[in-house]
Parts: structure tokens; sequence; C-alpha cells
């Protein structure tokens, strides 16, 4: 085997571990509730209100996971001198997502929010720090091409999550069998992913060895020359002026950090009711429908597969431009079951909600490591935690309609037109913020 052939098969293990980091991240540890929620309902577990309520742990969770990974790579080498160990924090994080998941399985209804709570901030660690390492590990390999496979995870795992509790049902078992399978197989992913991890650290480690002690010959008078200095406050002065000045970009200058943040955060609002209560709004518009079971699944088929087709686009495409025809696919598809209330119209739902919302997040991030490439991670946490805000402020929204008193097709119409305004107005501001950056003409060239 060549060492060519050697290398790509070791970036597409690093692209498959993302892929299912991700499913077991985003896919289970954040959207299992969803497919899991009518059955709940039906069993009396919680009301509506409640599992709005649950909802909202989960996502408080998630924002205050995202602040903790921007905080985390600047805290660590300012402690330690050395790069905060991303693949350690990730698997940290899908192991925490394991056993939450097991847990809800647990008849203790007063743990339940804490647990969403916890699940949300470990979804959001694994997250992040999936996203930086293997977005670094294949850069390294010069196969970028390959990074669409990690955010189709999360329609991956949509997928495996409402199968299996489609398997439960159809079988007669309950919501807290749901819960135990969904459990143990996130268990079995993270497993095999960490003994993954492992094995391919020491393969690393190995070639490293070698390559360290030649270079390190080639190099000792320079080493020696070269005067010693703190590479931390240097370090962290930079990562600080280099968002001072993003943020204070105004639009006669292209669009800052600042207004992308706020478009990233609508997009967190404009989704939420549809991809946690898509299943119950089926239930509740065509009762009886063998379509009902797999309203959800289609959703994580669309999402894999809007990804794997987004990795298909000429590089030299202009991000920007592409997040916007996302935004407005989605605004009108948070809409189509109320406009088309039938099996057609919540089909077409799901998938013109489902197809950009893994793109979305590739997009965004690649566009995060155009724009700000010595900081990308600090970025990309900052930009989770906005869009973990807008997700936050939707599910009160919803609850504040339940408890006036209207009835729930009331409730649904005002939420869902609300979201698809504002992801009409992230869709704009992305669109505005399409310019020509000398990285991205290089990148062309």
């Amino acid at each position: 085997m060549t060492v060519e052939s050697m290398s790509k098969q070791s970036a597409t293990r690093i692209a498959l571990m993302g892929m299912l980091s991700v499913a077991v991240a985003i896919g289970i540890g954040r959207f299992a509730f969803t497919p899991l929620l009518p059955v709940m309902l039906n069993e009396s577990w919680l009301s509506l209100a409640e599992a709005c309520w649950l909802a909202e742990s989960n996502l408080l969770g998630y924002f205050l996971g995202a602040i903790l990974c921007s905080l985390i790579p600047g805290s660590w080498l300012r402690l330690t001198g050395r790069q905060a160990p991303d693949e350690i924090l990730a698997l940290a994080g899908l192991a925490a997502t394991a056993a939450l998941t097991l847990g809800m399985a647990v008849p203790w209804p007063e743990l339940w929010p804490w647990l969403r709570f916890l699940s949300g901030i470990a979804s959001a660690l694994a997250f992040v720090f999936t996203s930086s390492w293997c977005l670094r590990r294949l850069a390294q390999q010069s196969s970028t091409s390959l990074a669409g496979l990690i955010y189709c995870g999360s329609g991956v795992g949509i997928v495996l999550g409402g199968v299996l509790v489609s398997a439960t049902v159809s079988m007669g078992w309950g919501a807290a069998a749901g819960w135990k399978l969904l459990g143990c197989l996130v268990g079995l992913l993270v497993l095999w992913i960490g003994y993954e991890l492992r094995r391919g650290h020491r393969q690393v480690s190995r070639r490293d060895n070698v390559g360290d002690s030649t270079r390190a010959a080639a190099s000792a008078p320079q080493s020696v020359a070269r005067p010693v200095e703190s590479p931390v406050p240097h370090s962290l002065s930079r990562s600080v002026e280099s968002l001072a000045e993003s943020l204070t970009d105004t639009l006669g200058s292209g669009v800052g950090l600042g207004w992308l943040m706020f478009a990233y955060g609508l997009a967190g609002f404009g989704y939420v009711i549809t991809a946690t209560f898509l299943p119950v709004m089926a239930r509740e518009v065509i009762p009886g429908s063998e379509w009902v079971d797999w309203i959800w699944p289609i959703y994580g088929i669309s999402a894999a597969l809007g990804c794997l087709a987004s990795t298909r686009m000429p590089a030299h495409w202009d991000n920007s431009r592409l997040l916007a025809v996302c935004y407005f696919t989605q605004s009108v598809g948070v809409v189509m079951g109320l406009w088309w209330p039938g099996v057609a119209g919540f089909v077409l739902s799901s998938v013109l909600v489902g197809t950009p919302f893994t793109a979305l997040t590739l997009f965004a991030f690649r566009e995060v490591r155009l724009r700000w490439p010595h900081n990308s991670t600090s970025v990309i946490g900052l930009m989770t935690a906005v869009y973990a805000i807008g997700q936050i402020l939707s599910p009160p929204l919803f609850g504040a309609l339940l408890r006036s008193g209207i009835s729930h097709s009331l409730v649904f119409a005002w939420s869902l037109h609300t979201a698809s305004a504002a992801l009409l107005m992230g869709g704009l501001i992305w669109f505005l913020a399409a310019r020509p950056l000398p990285v991205r003409n290089a990148m062309r060239v």
C-alpha cells in the first residue's frame, strides 16, 4: 500500500469517526427527544407544556456548553502552555451523552430537566471539539473535501433515532425502552470511536517521533540562537484584537462578526419548533396515517443528503450566498405543514427544513475558517453559543402561547410563521455579507 493510499484511508477513517461523533452528539443526544415525545405524551409521562420545558432545559445546557467551548481553548493555553486536547474533550462529551441518554429511562420526572440540561452541555462539547479536531486532522492530510461527511452525522443520527423509535413503537414497547435502546446504541458507538482515536493517536505518535529526531538535529543551532518567549500572552492578545476588529466592522466595509453571529442565531430560533414538535404536529393533523412514523426519519435523510450535496458544490462558490439559500429554503419549509395540511405537506416540510440543516452548519463554519483562520475554534464556539440563544428564545414563545389558552393549531401557526420571518431576515443578512475576501480569491486560484 502506497503512502498516498494510506493517507487517504486514514482521512476517510477520521471523517467517519467525525460523522458518528456528530450523530451521537446531535442526532441522538439532542434530537432523540423529538421522536420519543409523542410516545411520552401518549403514555402520559408529561404534558405538551412540560415537554416544552424539557426542550428548553436541553437548549439552555447547549448554550452553556457552547460558552464553555469558546473559553476552554484560551484557558487551557494560558494554564498549560499547550493547545486544548480537542479529541479527549470530544470523547468526554460523547461518553456523557451515552450516560445521560440512558438516564432518561429512569421514571423520575423531577430528574428529567436536569438530565436534558446536562445532555445539552455534553452535546455542545462533543460537537464543537469534534468539529475542531476533525477539520484540523483533515486539513493536515489535505483532505478537506471529506469535511462534509462530518456534518452528515446529524442526519444519520436522526435517522437512526427515528427508525429505532418506530421499531420500538411497532413492537409495543414504551418510551423507557426507547431511551434504553438509544442509550445502548450511543454507548457502543462511543466505545468504537474511543478505540479508533487511541489507535490513530499511536500511529501519529510513532510517525512524529521518527520525524522529530531528524528535525531536531537540523534545527538545533537555530533553537539556541532564538530567544524564548511565553506564547500565551501574545496568543491571547492576538485573539482579542482579532475579535475586536471583527466586532467593529460596519456595513460599509462588509457585514462583520456581530451581524453574522446574529444571523446564525436566527437560524437557531427558526428551526427549533419544527425540529422539536414535527412528529407531534403530524399526529394531530394526519392521525392514523402510516406516514406519521416516517416524518422524522425523512427529516434526517434529507439532512444527510443535503450535507452530502453541499460537499459536491464548487469550492469557489460563496458560502454567504449558499447560506442565504439555506435560510430561504427553511423559511418556506417550517410553514409548509400549515399551508398544505396533509401527508405531502409534512413530507415536504421535512425535506425543506432538513436538507439545509447540516449544510447550513458546514457553510457557516467554513466561512469562519476563511475569515478568522487563527482563532476559528473560539469563533465557532461563540457562533454556536449565539445559535443556542436563538434556540432558547423559541420554546418560551411557544410555551407562552400554550398558556394563553388558545388552541394547539393556533399556537403552532403563530410560532411557525414567526420562525419563518426570522429565517427570512437571517438569509438577507448572509446575502448582504457576501464579498470577495482575499483568502477566498487565493483558494480559487
